[in-house]
């Protein structure tokens, strides 16, 4: 155990790197050795300690998780359905007012069904979204906002990589995790919807409502032969999700077995609609580039919760929580708090990776279920996606649109989507049964 001088030593060494660009992985790597270090002062025991975590942790299969759904979506994000989703349902929701940037929202939660990246999908919709409703005269604050505030839905709703982060460092069921994410992501998605047709009832000219609104571009008019296409390839896009999630969620397979029938499904699928033999193996060497530093990153992190569960300093702060006299709501907030000044200075993995090892087990101390906090967490971590300076959705969005927006004013648009955020973080403080519900009813199922 360490004193309270050594614990802060400890932290103040991760931290210091952090902040100063150190890549989050060495950081706690290195944080870690010194914690053993510290309390062993032995290099033997040290290499000893980091050799069996390694191994461990590694030779988890869970951990191939990670690639096999990031194959799955990657296959069906090159092969166009993400152009079809938004074609379908831009077609099919004509009669609604800002239909476009519904559509836009709508989209990416069925799209982010089948990728669990945010970054993919705004830098998708960007390409395929915006120059329609440019077309159609939206607000261009508006229209970009609208991208990145949807995109943000690729990591609530599963399967998100930072659900598995998050399911990996606190060792929960990922599968349990994906579930509980359902009904809160479409939460989020009734929030911005509600936020849209509110701007479009109220300030019309700003989603282009004019002589132009009654009629489909003509670009986006489809006949009924591209019609058919489009609707065949979205249905079985909806199948293979409910292949891959239904079976988790229902007990026939596990998350990992669930990823790789996803993976495969999508490659069937992608070579039907033409996938090529070198685009295959650009997916495929893409996904490797991507996967390899997670799964270095959930190594080291694996080590630092170990160290801090050793040094006492999770016990410490959990104590430190419980003596504040502050309360469970209290002591929530002031974890929200914390992601939120977090968010402004790095990304959604790297604050899961510094800040669950600690909250997650003051919040189970304190009596919240693990599932609702789990999600309410992860839709804390993800307004940063949105937050200046950081904001990392905001400059994919610019990078995929260079010329056409300043940051700031892309910022400013994405600004209702972040409160948006926020109300369901706050809904699901009040309601977590909308995180549990669902889990439970497949556990009852299942049986």
């Amino acid at each position: 155990m360490f004193d309270t001088g050594e614990m802060i030593a400890l932290l103040a060494i991760m931290l210091v790197m952090v902040f100063a660009g150190v890549h989050i992985a060495v950081a706690l790597g290195i944080g870690a050795v010194a914690g053993i270090y510290m309390m062993q002062g032995d290099m033997i025991v040290v290499r000893n300690f980091i050799a069996n975590t390694a191994y461990e942790a590694l030779r988890d299969y869970v951990f191939a998780v990670i690639p096999l759904f990031m194959l799955m979506g990657d296959f069906l994000a090159k092969c166009g359905a993400a152009r079809d989703l938004f074609a379908l349902i831009n077609r099919l929701a004509r009669w609604l007012p800002g239909r476009l940037a519904i559509a836009t929202v709508f989209a990416n939660a069925v799209f982010a069904f089948v990728t669990g990246v945010s970054i993919a999908a705004a830098a998708a919709f960007s390409r395929i979204a915006y120059p329609e409703m440019k077309r159609y005269g939206y607000e261009r604050k508006f229209a970009l906002g609208c991208i990145a505030g949807s995109a943000c839905l690729g990591m609530l709703i599963p399967p998100s990589v930072l659900m598995i982060v998050w399911g990996v460092l606190t060792e929960q069921a990922i599968g349990k995790i994906f579930i509980a994410g359902i009904i809160p992501g479409f939460v989020v998605v009734a929030f911005y919807c509600a936020y849209i047709l509110g701007v479009a009832w109220l300030q019309p000219h700003r989603v282009g409502i004019g002589a132009a609104a009654a009629s489909v571009p003509p670009e986006m008019a489809l006949d009924s032969a591209e019609f058919r296409e489009v609707l065949v390839s979205t249905l079985l896009v909806l199948a293979l999700v409910a292949a891959t999630l239904g079976g988790i969620w229902l007990g026939f397979f596990t998350p990992t077995e669930g990823a790789g029938v996803g993976a495969a499904l999508a490659l069937l699928l992608a070579l039907w609609k033409g996938l090529r033999a070198k685009e295959l193996f650009e997916i495929v060497l893409s996904v490797g580039r991507t996967s390899a530093p997670l799964l270095l990153l959930l190594f080291c992190a694996q080590l630092y919760s170990r160290v801090l569960s050793m040094t006492g300093l999770t016990a410490a702060a959990k104590e430190l929580f419980i003596a504040s006299g502050l309360g469970p709501l209290g002591v929530l907030a002031i974890m929200v708090a914390i992601w939120f000044v977090l968010g402004c200075l790095i990304d959604s993995i790297s604050i899961i990776l510094l800040t669950v090892p600690v909250f997650a087990p003051v919040a189970m101390a304190l009596g919240f279920d693990p599932l609702a906090f789990s999600i309410l967490g992860i839709l804390a971590i993800e307004c940063g996606l949105l937050t200046p300076p950081f904001g990392m959705l905001v400059f994919t969005v610019k990078a995929a649109l260079p010329q056409e927006a300043s940051v700031g004013e892309i910022f400013r648009g994405a600004i209702p989507y972040w409160f948006a955020l926020i109300g369901a973080v706050i809904v699901i403080a009040v309601f977590p049964r909308l995180a549990t519900w669902l889990p439970e009813v497949g556990m009852a199922i299942g049986r």
